[in-house]
């Protein structure tokens, strides 16, 4: 209980707060090591260790298994927009085609960790 009172105070949300002010917290716990070497996840979680909140996992929004079949389905609809000469709508569904493939990568990642 007594390690837990000289922690400096945060004043909001971890992840709401910028990577410098989060090094300038960890700087400040001699906990933590390595603290210029983190990036921002790192330094949060590493915080999140020493403050003893408890560290839910991020929710990107589905399985991998859904976000692939919308990439097919938005490569498809691109497909058949760019057949039609319809250039607007092709781009439109090629970006969210992408958007959902950076999706997927993001939570490959995660599920990875």
């Amino acid at each position: 209980m007594e390690e837990k009172a000289t922690l400096p105070k945060l004043e909001k949300k971890l992840e709401k707060m910028t990577i410098k002010e989060l090094r300038d917290i960890a700087l400040q716990i001699p906990e933590i090591s390595g603290v210029h070497g983190m990036n921002k996840e790192e330094l949060i979680s590493a915080l999140k260790k020493v403050y003893g909140i408890k560290e839910e996992p991020k929710k990107i929004g589905g399985s991998i298994r859904e976000i692939k079949a919308k990439i097919k389905k938005f490569k498809a609809l691109a497909e058949e927009a760019r057949r039609n000469n319809d250039l607007i709508k092709y781009e439109r569904f090629r970006r969210l085609a992408k958007a959902f493939k950076k999706k997927s990568r993001r939570l490959a990642q995660l599920s990875k960790a």
